[in-house]
């Protein structure tokens, strides 16, 4: 992402940001509120269209009309209500909206794939070494982080290549916050780009490679993980190291 200008009315949301991101790297995007981490995402994920900038991917200029254009070159966002349906089991949530079909009579008749839906869940499932007993139960009956593991294997079954998580962490307990961030390393592992927007600095420093701090709609600085400490990024998040590269 270059240059990238958002305004609402009179409000800069975005003033002038750049982001990189390689291919199989977790990133860790960070920043008080109204910093403009969302905002950012938004315009990544085709929610809203920049007012300026442009967004390369693998090197060629894109244009998102809607999230539909980005999600057909693989960038997928999990928002932090993870939008799964509570009373829906694992299968139903994984395929929700694309549900696979099985045509008959020349498509006169259409049904649909259970068993090819629930076959293609479980290899996601295995993939990202989730420990799940079922994927015909509700998700309800799931623990919080077992379905936060649900809305990422949704995302892998869409052959996402760039994943957002925002605050992934944030409602779980804390023995389940180290299973997702291993979902975040497996991520990695496969190659997938991770984007995580997270308060916890100790996930960030717990998986990411670099860290991008926003301050007022601005990218404050960014720094290798291994590189840098706690106390550096968060002076930056609260605006006391000045703005650097």
């Amino acid at each position: 992402m270059e240059g990238i200008v958002k305004c609402f009315g009179a409000v800069e949301a975005l003033k002038g940001v750049d982001l990189e991101l390689a291919a199989g790297e977790v990133l860790g995007l960070v920043g008080d509120n109204a910093a403009g981490k969302s905002t950012l995402m938004k315009v990544l994920t085709g929610v809203h269209r920049p007012d300026a900038g442009r967004i390369l991917f693998e090197g060629r200029p894109v244009h998102f009309r809607n999230p539909h254009d980005s999600r057909a070159l693989g960038i997928e966002m999990i928002y932090q209500d993870l939008a799964l349906v509570p009373s829906l089991d694992v299968v139903a949530n994984v395929f929700l909206g694309r549900e696979r079909v099985r045509r008959r009579l020349g498509g006169l008749v259409t049904t649909l794939d259970e068993r090819g839906m629930e076959a293609a869940t479980w290899d996601v499932i295995r993939r990202l070494r989730i420990n799940m007993d079922s994927v015909r139960k509700p998700v309800s009956m799931f623990s919080g982080g077992q379905r936060q593991a649900v809305a990422i294997g949704r995302a892998m079954s869409f052959n996402a290549r760039v994943i957002v998580m925002d605050e992934p962490t944030a409602a779980l307990a804390v023995r389940e916050v180290g299973k997702v961030l291993d979902l975040v390393r497996d991520l990695r592992g496969h190659g997938v780009s991770v984007i995580l927007i997270s308060h916890r600095m100790q996930d960030v420093f717990a998986v990411a490679d670099r860290v991008m701090v926003l301050y007022g709609g601005q990218v404050m600085g960014e720094r290798r993980i291994a590189d840098t400490t706690m106390d550096e990024v968060v002076r930056l998040i609260v605006g006391a190291e000045g703005r650097t590269s």
